[in-house]
């Protein structure tokens, strides 16, 4: 003899089905944390910053670092000068490799 069982109400079938589609995602899917800062560290970039706005603000950087190596270079004599624009010459390529990259991510 069978036992006629009834299905179960269409709210009851909603609720088990998004109670099994939240814990799927809390274990299969989980989100990412929030990544804790290192102690000590004062400066830090934007999540949100696009490719664009991060090759903009290190080429405009790297612009100002190389002014003020050139500017240091020439107040020196000597070695202490010699030293200074090798610094000021690799400042200067890692603007126009940046520059390149900017060009690349975002042409004008």
């Amino acid at each position: 003899m069978f036992k006629i069982t009834p299905n179960p109400p269409d709210d009851d079938a909603k609720k088990l089905n998004e109670a099994a589609d939240r814990a799927l995602a809390f274990y299969l899917d989980p989100k990412p944390e929030k990544p804790k800062l290192p102690p000590g560290q004062l400066f830090t970039v934007a999540q949100g910053a696009d490719m664009e706005c991060l090759l903009a603000n290190l080429s405009e950087t790297l612009a100002s670092v190389n002014v003020m190596a050139n500017e240091l270079a020439f107040d020196l004599e000597g070695a202490p000068r010699s030293f200074a624009l090798g610094i000021q010459q690799m400042i200067e390529l890692s603007e126009l490799l940046a520059n390149r990259a900017l060009d690349i991510a975002a042409p004008r």
